[in-house]
């Protein structure tokens, strides 16, 4: 089902995308002491998040350990090792910030 308006399908494709990446993990055959059921189909590991980064956000220098684990620690509020949906929106958000104001500037000229 479509949603209704751009915005909607914004928020739609990033919590999809989100959980695509966060799943992957559980693909692989990371299950919870046999319950048979994912640990972390809600967050995302540190493998998913460089994935996403590479393939979704274009941005390479998560190939590079060192900058990989910054990213992580600093998205990582909770400190479980994981990044959850609130901890990659506060990403998102910071990305789209510097965006916005460079737009908004070019409007004014």
């Amino acid at each position: 089902m479509a949603c209704k308006s751009r915005v909607s399908d914004a928020i739609a494709t990033l919590v999809g995308v989100f959980h695509e990446y966060a799943s992957k993990d559980c693909e692989e055959g990371k299950k919870d002491c046999g319950k048979n059921v994912c640990i972390d189909h809600f967050k995302l590991s540190k493998s998913e998040l460089k994935e996403l980064m590479q393939k979704e956000l274009d941005m390479d220098n998560v190939k590079d350990p060192a900058k990989l684990d910054e990213l992580m620690k600093e998205l990582d509020e909770d400190g479980d090792g994981q990044v959850d949906f609130l901890e990659f929106v506060g990403l998102v958000a910071g990305m789209a910030c510097p965006n916005m104001f460079v737009l908004s500037l070019s409007t004014i000229k």
